[in-house]
């Protein structure tokens, strides 16, 4: 040992030793004079706004899911844990065996398991002592009434971000992106739709049976305040639920009103009628003979033909609209240059989107005489609706000229925003756009869309004791695939402006690809008529013939009910649905709300014995 200890060797290691250890102290001086870091913060979360409807219903809530996770290799026994968790995860031993057997990844075992699952989950697990299962918390959404007005909410994905909808289209407003400079990060904000939701409700079960009645493959129903701009119902059917919105077809996520463009068909002649007698072209007095098609030479010789569907004789203008004479409406078009018509058009909004609140929205198409498509027919035909796309949108926002004197106003789906103390940072005022008629020929355009109603092709949407302005329309649809038009694709549609006097209301339906019957004046005109009514008691419109009723003035409203859901079904009947959104995160049953307002009934019947896999479903008015 003497002899391996030598002086030189213990100089050299004594050497290195000391240089080492300076090394360190002045590694350690350097960190020590650095100023200290502040304290990482944990930043808070932002909580995503509702969305609710003009009146507050909730339509969209915020809520919190699970993604639940475990790495396959830190499970010893895949046989025993299988056993002990597949009940809590909904699923079989086999099923649970095989996501985690012979795997050494991590493997996602809920997706998205609600806040009463993950409950259930966690606690077996602490049972079981499996801690090294992973809880990673997800802001969620609940859509309290499924389907309704699906297309206008739309839907917020597993990561927090909205996919369609206001939920996309607003995504900032609801959930803003954090601004590290803030103390506090702002939160997001509540949007109040325009739409009412019980009246969005009744209106979405005359749809459906309309859908039903007709065999058609889709529809839409758009009713908008004329004055104002703001929709107050919002139909695009067939429609997801939103609470399953990951799975629905493609078919049922199609916002139709905002992004499908078509032909509209006869409907549109009201504005060429508009045009036409804005210009001077047409007087009332005017009459067009209607020998059962429209012909025009044009100067190569070629004499351009569009048949109509009678022999309607002598027409004026109005009775051209009552009956909606191809003839006589593309005379009328003849009285105007190619120019100044496709320009009139595109005043009242053709062409271009509405700029409503809603992301994909369709232009249209408005082609011009100076486009290589535009042909000798080309202006006649766009006067009866063929040639020519528009979006259900634009059809009502034109349609608010006609009821408001002449100028147009600019359609919105939001009422208003909030924040979270409740107070408003937004409100819808109407934007009303550049006078695209004058007065007198808004009234005239009008009072024949009365005419046609009272004794012409909407006659079916007659109302009686509230006066209104229809038109129909029926158009073939695009063959997409053998070119041209559908002999089998009908497009049938009904525009309605009411009251007449001093309008409120702007309706307007689409059925496409109806089976059988395919006539706008006979399968859709009496849908508006339905709606109309409905919209008009709702709204408590006076009608001509409502009764007086006398009321003491005094109204009672039931006291809230105290719900609990333990062993059996309680009764909910008369609970608003205020009342019923606590429950839909409890343990117990699920949940499924038709409707707005209070409960009218139920399925089961109250008594019937609760489990975690009873579905209650629950009907409102």
């Amino acid at each position: 040992m003497n002899s391996f200890f030598k002086q030189r060797r213990l100089i050299i290691f004594f050497s290195f030793a000391g240089i080492l250890v300076i090394a360190i102290l002045v590694a350690y001086l350097r960190l020590a004079m650095q100023p200290v870091a502040p304290k990482a913060q944990n930043i808070p979360d932002i909580e995503r706004g509702s969305i609710v409807d003009r009146a507050g219903f909730p339509l969209a809530v915020q809520t919190n899911f699970y993604r639940i996770g475990v790495s396959s290799k830190d499970i010893k026994n895949p046989e025993t844990f299988s056993k002990n968790m597949a009940a809590v995860f909904g699923l079989s031993e086999e099923e649970l065996y095989e996501k985690i057997e012979n795997r050494r990844d991590y493997v996602i075992l809920k997706k998205k398991a609600t806040q009463a699952e993950y409950e259930d989950i966690s606690v077996r697990a602490k049972e079981c002592s499996y801690n090294y299962i992973n809880y990673e918390k997800l802001p969620g959404r609940v859509y309290p009434n499924g389907a309704l007005a699906s297309h206008l909410i739309g839907y917020m994905g597993d990561e927090g971000t909205g996919l369609a909808g206001i939920e996309f289209s607003q995504q900032g407003i609801l959930s803003p992106e954090i601004d590290k400079t803030l103390e506090t990060p702002e939160q997001g904000k509540n949007i109040y739709l325009t739409i009412d939701s019980n009246l969005q409700y009744k209106l979405e079960q005359i749809a459906y049976k309309t859908m039903e009645n007709t065999q058609a493959e889709s529809m839409m129903l758009l009713a908008a305040d004329s004055r104002t701009g703001e929709i107050l119902t919002y139909i695009s059917l067939p429609a997801a639920n939103l609470n399953e919105y990951g799975s629905a077809p493609l078919v049922e996520k199609q916002n139709k009103p905002a992004n499908d463009a078509y032909e509209p068909g006869s409907v549109f002649k009201i504005f060429t009628l508009g045009i036409v007698y804005d210009e001077g072209g047409i007087n009332p007095n005017d009459s067009f003979l209607c020998d059962g098609v429209y012909e025009h030479k044009i100067k190569g010789g070629e004499t351009i033909r569009i048949k109509c569907l009678e022999h309607h004789g002598w027409l004026t203008p109005r009775e051209g609209l009552k009956y909606s004479c191809n003839d006589v409406l593309g005379q009328i078009s003849d009285r105007v240059s190619e120019d100044t018509f496709i320009a009139r058009i595109r005043q009242l909004g053709f062409g271009r989107k509405t700029g409503i609140e809603l992301s994909g929205e369709t232009a249209g198409v408005v082609k011009d005489p100076d486009n290589k498509t535009w042909s000798a027919r080309s202006k006649p035909t766009i006067a009866i609706g063929q040639e020519i796309s528009v979006s259900a949108l634009q059809m009502v926002q034109a349609a608010t000229a006609i009821a408001n004197g002449g100028v147009p106003v600019k359609l919105s789906v939001i009422h208003k925003i909030t924040d979270k103390e409740g107070s408003v940072l937004y409100e819808h005022t109407p934007e009303y756009k550049d006078r695209v008629f004058k007065e007198s020929t808004a009234e005239y355009v009008l009072s024949c869309m009365e005419t046609t109603a009272t004794t012409g092709t909407g006659s079916r949407a007659n109302i009686g004791d509230v006066a209104i302005g229809v038109k129909t329309g029926t158009a073939q649809m695009a063959d997409k695939v053998n070119g041209g038009y559908s002999e089998t694709d009908f497009l049938s549609s009904c525009l309605a402006i009411f009251p007449v006097v001093d309008p409120e209301i702007v309706l307007y339906i689409v059925v496409e690809k109806a089976k059988g019957e395919t006539y706008g004046g006979r399968i859709v005109a009496p849908v508006i008529a339905e709606a109309a009514d409905t919209i008009i008691d709702y709204m408590g419109m006076s009608r001509g013939k409502a009764s007086s009723v006398e009321h003491n003035g005094v109204i009672t409203i039931p006291n809230s009910k105290d719900i609990s859901m333990n062993n059996f079904v309680p009764d909910f009947t008369g609970c608003s649905k205020k009342e019923l959104l606590p429950l839909m995160e409890q343990a117990k049953g699920k949940l499924i709300i038709h409707g707005s307002g209070w409960v009218t009934s139920q399925t089961p019947e109250a008594g019937t014995p609760l489990t975690e896999n009873t579905v209650i479903e629950l009907y409102l008015e």
